[in-house]
């Protein structure tokens, strides 16, 4: 049998099913839509937040009979807060999914494509601590009152009451800047390293 034959043969074997059964699996994770899972799992996470918020409340319950009806109204308050923080992490992850098709043919994907989840984890994370936490923070100095800093005195931190207002924001504001530095460092590397190699070939 010749060559040629003999590679036409091959051919048609690798084309029947045996060998064609994964090639579904490996298409999908040698591109970079295997990443977007991620995306799916946490606008998955950020919608089923608020309800994941009422369960653990309704399973510790007794916390409330420090505060009384106070502490039900500020909960159900800062619930609302929660839904709203919840909601705008879903639309983040859900838009940002688009950012895994729109990465460049390149010998580097993971890299942009982690850093593009890295910087949405930290905004992600940066605007619940925003949202939720001045939420909880304005309410439980509006309603709380004296029991808000009682309950911030067992923990050494009753000086902090009006600042829980501002604490959330800021924290969350310098998660963000800095999961964006991250996320900028990693393509810069790839930029260069995608830069370097264009120069080698000319």
């Amino acid at each position: 049998m010749s060559d040629s034959n003999e590679k036409k043969g091959l051919a048609g074997l690798t084309d029947t099913p045996f060998f064609t059964l994964a090639r579904p699996y490996l298409d999908f994770i040698g591109k970079g839509t295997m990443f977007s899972i991620v995306y799916y799992l946490m606008a998955i996470v950020s919608i089923l937040l608020p309800i994941a918020v009422v369960v653990v409340a309704i399973q510790n319950r007794n916390i409330f009979s420090y505060v009384g009806g106070k502490g039900i109204a500020w909960f159900i308050l800062t619930w609302l807060f929660v839904a709203a923080a919840g909601w705008i992490g879903f639309q983040l992850w859900w838009n940002r999914r688009r950012q895994v098709m729109d990465v460049k043919e390149s010998e580097f994907v993971a890299i942009p494509i982690i850093a593009d989840i890295v910087r949405t984890f930290g905004e992600w994370i940066g605007t619940l601590l925003a949202v939720i936490g001045f939420g909880a923070g304005l309410f439980g100095l509006l309603i709380l009152g004296d029991e808000l800093t009682m309950m911030l005195s067992m923990i050494g931190m009753d000086q902090f009451g009006g600042a829980l207002v501002i604490a959330g924001p800021v924290a969350g504001f310098f998660i963000i800047l800095f999961a964006r530095l991250v996320a900028e460092a990693m393509k810069l590397f790839v930029s260069i390293a995608n830069s370097c190699k264009d120069i080698a070939k000319k």
